[in-house]
């Protein structure tokens, strides 16, 4: 690959992963009685906290990955909170569909980590704000 495509594509890279975190938290937003009762009746303590939690991961450190804000940081937290949501939602490995997307967030968390351990590219607020840094 040519290395002038490389801030091209970790663009395009952060637009996909936080497009799945907006949409999510956007529609707790819209129902956030159901998205609590879900919560509960998957077993989870102190649904309210969690619902609040994953509207500030989802919508939140949705927008700051979008446009590439403190992203390493960002994106270690979206994959634990991925991971999370994995283990705590689709565990229930008896069921071929659970499992499917258990490894989904598998994945998902896979390209976060890769995010906090590379950044996310040129074409950031973070890159913007370093170039700042050593043109003064």
């Amino acid at each position: 690959m040519n290395t002038r495509n490389l801030p091209a594509v970790a663009l395009i890279g952060r637009v996909l992963l936080s497009t799945l975190f907006l949409i999510s938290g956007f529609g707790k937003l819209a129902a956030p009685a159901a998205t609590k009762a879900y919560i509960a009746s998957a077993g989870l303590p102190l649904p309210d906290l969690a619902y609040i939690v994953a509207v500030i991961v989802e919508v939140g450190f949705g927008l700051a990955l979008l446009v590439g804000y403190r992203s390493r940081i960002v994106a270690t937290v979206m994959a634990l909170f991925t991971l999370a949501a994995a283990f705590g939602f689709h565990a229930h490995f008896n069921d071929l569909n659970q499992q499917i997307h258990f490894l989904k967030n598998f994945a998902i968390a896979g390209g976060l980590l890769q995010i906090a351990a590379l950044g996310a590219g040129a074409w950031t607020i973070d890159g913007l704000l370093a170039r700042r840094s050593t043109s003064h």
